[in-house]
């Protein structure tokens, strides 16, 4: 699939953009809240790859970024390591979750497998709390060691990451993999009639996502210098979700946009005291309802001419 000018001018605006707002409005708690907006950005895309190409809407996603971000808290607070080994440590974990939780899930129809990751990430969650002496409870694991002092360069950093992660996952989108992935939300039996793999091609998608995801998770821990069960939370994977819906399911970029786009909605809310999430909500209720294939990605298509 042909990639457009108009869309890598975009691009780079967009990430122009993000790079040099925290330095003109020079404020820490801007730069604060964008490293979280890319953060989210991270995961957004990280299961629009799996989920919004086959179909297979994963309600556990929380599950590897919880996986990312406790293996950078047990690296920091047990074994000492230096805190840069957490980022390939962090998609090696999450990829072997992948494995585990894949293998059976993945095999399930309908709505049953978005049931079961569910299930999965509820039950890591679980366990942080019964294991309390070795996961520290409900207060997780404190002293992480920052990747980088100043909040500006780690910022610069994760937004980089996030370009990377977001470029990645829309080259293999527009790949014949990403091709074979859309066939497979299409019509999985004619897919396995032809030959094709559709468990391989299902669990490795599963273990991309999962890596990225768990990745995000660790910038996220040495972001915030603790880790806690409600990472593994099943409203950190609705949240993903629908900042993916809102971006634009299937797009990878949509939901990147999405991601950022409505986490500086809800700070943006803020001022608004207890009925932020009223507003919030009725916000959402209005785009799904009014806009349900998204807002940025078919804006963006109808603004440039694109065909969807």
């Amino acid at each position: 699939m042909k990639v457009r000018a108009i869309d890598i001018g975009g691009a780079i605006g967009a990430v122009a953009l993000l790079a040099l707002a925290p330095v003109l409005g020079n404020s820490g708690y801007l730069t604060g809240v964008l490293t979280l907006c890319v953060i989210y950005a991270i995961w957004a895309a990280s299961w629009d790859f799996m989920s919004g190409l086959t179909g297979r809407e994963n309600f556990g996603h929380a599950l590897f970024i919880g996986a990312g971000a406790y293996t950078a808290g047990f690296l920091a607070t047990v074994y000492f390591a230096n805190p840069w080994w957490s980022l390939p440590l962090s998609v090696v974990v999450a990829m072997a979750f992948a494995v585990i939780v894949g293998f059976p899930t993945l095999r399930l129809r309908g709505p049953y497998f978005a049931l079961a990751m569910l299930s999965a990430a509820a039950i890591m969650q679980r366990l942080m709390l019964i294991f309390w002496e070795q996961t520290g409870g409900e207060e997780g694991l404190y002293g992480l060691e920052p990747l980088i002092n100043s909040p500006l360069h780690y910022y610069w950093f994760v937004l980089a990451v996030m370009v990377v992660t977001a470029a990645v996952l829309m080259l293999l989108a527009r790949s014949h993999w990403g091709l074979i992935l859309r066939a497979i939300k299409g019509d999985e039996a004619t897919c396995q009639a032809a030959g094709i793999n559709v468990t391989f091609y299902k669990i490795a998608s599963l273990m991309i996502s999962a890596a990225f995801a768990g990745l995000g998770g660790a910038l996220y821990a040495h972001y915030q210098l603790q880790v806690s069960p409600p990472l593994f939370s099943v409203i950190t994977s609705i949240t993903i979700i629908i900042m993916v819906y809102v971006g634009g399911m299937g797009s990878i970029w949509g939901p990147v946009l999405g991601a950022i786009l409505l986490t500086l909605l809800t700070e943006m809310l803020r001022g608004f005291g207890e009925y932020r999430l009223w507003i919030y909500t009725l916000v959402l209720m209005l785009i799904l309802f009014f806009l349900p294939g998204g807002l940025v990605a078919p804006l963006w298509r109808r603004l440039t001419g694109a065909r969807s």
